[in-house]
């Protein structure tokens, strides 16, 4: 059996306001149909929004619900012997933060009636107090995982 190629990193370019590379890949996550700018504009006014409302530093807030939301564990889905597990798996640094920017986005994206820059600034601080629709999605993929213990074992045979 072949092995496939390495998959080439590129290195991302830190965000023009903030200086940070975690910023950077939460703009691109945010982005729809290549537009950068209205992906920055949304956060970069989330964070305006943060600063003027409650008079705390945004980058700190923002950190604070990334690790709120992080997850610890997922379970993956794993054929063993004709019968299907969900076995438990720790998550990797770089996809603890692709886990938790997908669902802050995605739960800013569901509420209604606002712009998206007043939705994610809602949703970044209801993750920054450890509540919000993000954290509950974090605590269901742990409580998943707990349930599913039993078939730890079967995680040595998963690749």
């Amino acid at each position: 059996m072949a092995r496939r190629k390495k998959r080439v990193e590129r290195e991302i370019q830190p965000d023009p306001q903030c200086n940070s590379k975690q910023i950077a890949k939460f703009i691109n996550y945010i982005m729809q149909g290549g537009k950068k700018e209205t992906a920055q504009r949304i956060v970069y006014d989330a964070f305006d929004m943060i600063r003027n409302k409650t008079k705390t530093d945004p980058l700190e807030v923002f950190s604070r619900a990334i690790k709120n939301v992080s997850p610890l564990l997922e379970v993956r889905s794993r054929r063993v012997g004709g019968a299907n597990y969900q076995i438990p798996f720790p998550v990797r640094g770089d996809r603890k933060f692709t886990l938790s920017s997908r669902w802050i986005i995605e739960a800013a994206r569901s509420k209604k009636g606002k712009c998206m820059a007043e939705k994610l600034f809602l949703e970044l601080m209801d993750a920054s107090k450890n509540q919000g629709w993000a954290v509950k999605k974090k605590e269901d993929t742990h409580r998943m995982a707990e349930a599913n213990k039993a078939f730890a074992h079967f995680a040595r045979f998963a690749r």
